[in-house]
Formats: structure tokens, sequence, C-alpha cells
């Protein structure tokens, strides 16, 4: 590959390289960004090196537009930020770095460009573009990491026990790449990897959260979670999708191995969807299967309540994993206790009931526990998957039929409490809730119809059986 017609190129790499022989120090574009160039993949983050101060080198640049460029400066690391347009150009100092044993952050030195490179996580983020003159557009690759590209191998540039034990975050990152770029992992370094997975205790969840929500973001994450399963990275941190894996038998009847069954319906959701949500709960939608399975002698195995009981972990679960306690996890824990609802009504007599039931509970997320549902159908044989694919297109016509008629999904009821409360002379109690569930459960059961006119009929009926009367209609006393 020619690098140097590709710096030419570009504007930004021009004026890079007059900034930093108008101060006279090497610089060099390294990592993520000529990773990506040698693969084709597009990278709008920049990252430089260079041998002196990355703060001087990123001012100087910005000096050399005639526009405003942002410029951030973070002082403690040493390091500079630009934005130009849809790019961000990083510029740090080529340094070297030591570990101690119960921290990831590093005591920082000075470094050359050689230690620079060395420090780096992967041989495929350890290489170098240069900018100086002598050199200008000459790939610096000192532990052949185009080589291993080529080879779709993801190995460290120094022993990897020393590369894992400094700082354990890279052994996620190691897997993360592998999983976005369909890469293998090297034997020693997955080796030295799983030897290592007890020093994740020192990585903070939020850093953990980041690399897995990455993972679970790639085309096939199942990749992803069998390299942290065989690695026993994900034993250390997501102890309950662990308990999914293996098989139980007895008297010749055995139930499907949970977990690999999750990572395919994973990956069949991801056929159909990018959300990172939805892919939360095709991760979390069987959770509580290893917590309800019991052996019965004439059905075999089974997992009763799995839904109820996921829905339940479901909070604890995002809690621990430091992922948001806010309407997404609301969003998860809802497909997870809906998950099985749908197959239930495959039925050709089904109620139109049942249909409001769920379309009420589902509100706008209908589509997606379809989705769900969907990819739930993991079966190998062929003909048994077409025929539940076949049901779920019925009840997806149902719905919609039964929506378009009574208007259900996410309806409000008609008369609220504070009205009630208007009309009966009453004070917030027990009784306003029951005749606002009673005019609700009305409107499931297709008793009456979703408007106002109906459910004040109704209520006032309600009222009259409990005793109440209208304020307006009683006597004066």
């Amino acid at each position: 590959m020619n690098f140097k017609s590709h710096l030419d190129e570009f504007e930004v790499f021009k004026k890079v390289a007059k900034a930093a022989a108008n101060l006279g120090i090497e610089t060099y574009v390294v990592g993520g960004y000529v990773r990506d160039l040698i693969l084709k993949r597009s990278c709008k983050d920049i990252d430089f090196t260079c041998v002196g101060s990355g703060i001087e080198l990123a001012k100087e640049v910005a000096n050399q537009y005639d526009i405003h460029v942002p410029l951030s400066v973070f002082k403690n690391f040493g390091t500079a930020m630009l934005k130009l347009e849809d790019l961000e150009l990083e510029f740090v100092g080529a340094r070297k770095e030591s570990y101690r044993s119960d921290s990831r952050n590093p005591t920082v030195e000075i470094g050359t460009l050689q230690e620079d490179l060395e420090r780096r996580d992967f041989t495929i983020n350890a290489m170098a573009i240069s900018l100086n003159a002598a050199n200008y557009g000459e790939l610096l690759d000192p532990f052949n990491g185009l080589s291993d590209i080529k080879k779709k191998l993801i190995l460290t540039p120094l022993d990897p026990n020393v590369t894992f034990s400094d700082d354990p975050l890279r052994m996620l990152r190691a897997v993360r790449f592998a999983a976005q770029l369909d890469f293998d992992i090297d034997g020693d370094t997955f080796h030295a990897l799983s030897e290592n997975a007890h020093r994740l205790n020192i990585i903070s969840g939020e850093r953990v959260i980041v690399e897995l929500n990455k993972i679970i973001q790639v085309k096939k994450p199942s990749y992803g979670f069998k390299l942290l399963f065989a690695g026993k990275l994900l034993q250390e941190f997501f102890p309950e999708m662990v308990e999914l894996q293996g098989v139980d038998s007895v008297d010749d009847k055995s139930h499907k191995d949970n977990f690999y069954h999750t990572l395919q319906v994973l990956d069949n959701v991801c056929l159909m969807s990018d959300d990172l949500w939805l892919r939360w709960a095709a991760i979390l939608h069987d959770i509580a299967k290893p917590a309800t399975k019991r052996f019965n002698s004439k059905v075999g195995w089974t997992f009763h309540g799995h839904e109820d009981k996921g829905a339940r972990m479901t909070p604890d679960i995002f809690r621990r994993m430091k992922l948001p306690m806010d309407e997404r996890m609301k969003y998860v824990q809802k497909l997870v206790k809906l998950h099985l609802r749908p197959i239930a009504l495959v039925k050709d007599e089904v109620t139109d009931s049942a249909m409001r039931r769920l379309l009420f509970e589902a509100g706008d997320d209908i589509d997606d526990l379809m989705k769900l549902c969907r990819a739930d159908v993991t079966s190998k044989n062929n003909r048994k998957v077409k025929r539940y694919l076949e049901n779920f297109d019925k009840v997806a016509q149902k719905l919609i039929a039964v929506e378009e008629k009574d208007q259900v999904r996410n309806f409000q009821p008609p008369i609220s409490g504070e009205e009630i409360m208007e009309i009966f002379g009453l004070e917030p109690s027990k009784i306003v809730g029951d005749i606002k569930e009673e005019i609700k459960e009305a409107i499931l059961e297709g008793k009456i119809h979703n408007n106002p006119v109906q459910a004040r009929e109704f209520m006032l009926e309600i009222a009259k059986s409990k005793g109440l009367s209208p304020v307006l209609d009683r006597p004066n006393s």
C-alpha cells in the first residue's frame, strides 16, 4: 500500500507535517487509524505521536488554519485534541509506561517512538506512518502488525502475561477487536488472557461495560461471547449468563444448552436490528432458566415462570453492571417479561381480549417484542422453524387488526382518578383505584369501547353497585 499517496490526499496530514517541521520534532500517525487504513475501514479519529510535546504540536497545527479550530488541552495527561469538521485529532508525546499490580493507571515517562509503540496493546495497533521529511509516508512496523493483519491475528507486542497483568482491560479489548474484525486471538495470547482473567477485578464496572457493549454491537456478537466464556472472562463479571451453560439429563431426557441458545437468539436479533437494548433483551430473555429449572418425570425439564423471574432479575443485573437505570432498563425488563406471550396467541381460538392485553402491556414496543420472539426460534428442524415463523406472522396480523379496531396500544383510561374523585366527592382512596381498574378491564375485555362516553356510563354502573352516586345528583342535606 502506498501510504505517501494516502497522506497526500488529505490536507490535515500536510498541516501536521508542516507544524512538526516548524517545531523540529519527529511526528507520526499511529494506532487505530493506521490499522483501519490497511483494513480499508473508515476512521474519523486520528492519533498523532511526536517525540516532544503533543500539546505544543496541537497548538501549532491549530495555527496552520485560517479558521478557528476548537482545541482541548489535557495537561495532566500531556495530550491535546483538535476537532476538525467530522475528524477528531489527538496529539501526544511519545512515552513509556510502568504499572503497579493494584492499578491499571501507569506511571508515565517521556519515551522514544519504539517505547511508545511497544507499550500498545496489540501488534495491529503498534504501527506508525512517518510525517517527517526524511521518510515521509514510510510505515514503521517493529512488531509485524501488518503481517498479523494479513493473518487476521490478535497478539501483543510484548509478553502477553505482562501486557494483560499491567492493564487487564486489554483482555476485553482483545476479544472486542477479534469480534469486530473477525480475527483470531493468538494461542499464547489467549492462554495468557485466561490465566490473567482474575485481574479484571481491578477494572471499574464502567470500563468493563463499555467494552462489553462494543462486543454486543458487532455484526455477530456470539463469537465475542464464546471467546469471553472460553477465556474465563465472562465468569468474572457476568455469572448469571455463565450459569446458562450446560445440559442436564435424567432418564434420557435433556434440555437444550441455554447459553448457546441465547447466543443464537442474540445473533438472530442482530439480523433484524442494530438496537443495543433489543440485543440486551435477547441476552437476558432466558436468564432465569437456571433458577427455575425443574425436572418432571412426565414432561421432562421445565422452566416455569422464568420470564417473570428474569424480569425481576433485570434491574439488579443492570445496576451491578453499570448499565443505565432508566427507561432503557424498563424496556429490556418489559421484553424479558413478555417474550413468551406472543407464542401463546397462535391458536385460532385466541380471543381479542388476549390480543388487547398484549398490545396494552407491550405498547409501542410490540414490534420489538415480535422481533425477539421470532429470534427465539432456534430449532435445528427447518420445517419446525418455518411453521413457528408463519404462526408469528398470523399473530402479527391479528394484532394489527385488533389495534385498528380498538386502539388499545398505550391507551390511557378515558376517565382519570381526579375525575372520579370530583364526580363522586371522594378523597384519594382504594375505591378510586378500583373503579379505574374496572374501567380498564372492561375495555381490555371488550365490554365497552375505548371512549369517554361508554367509559362514563360504565363508571356510573360500577359506582352504583358500590353505593356511590354523583355528588350533583344527591339531594341537599
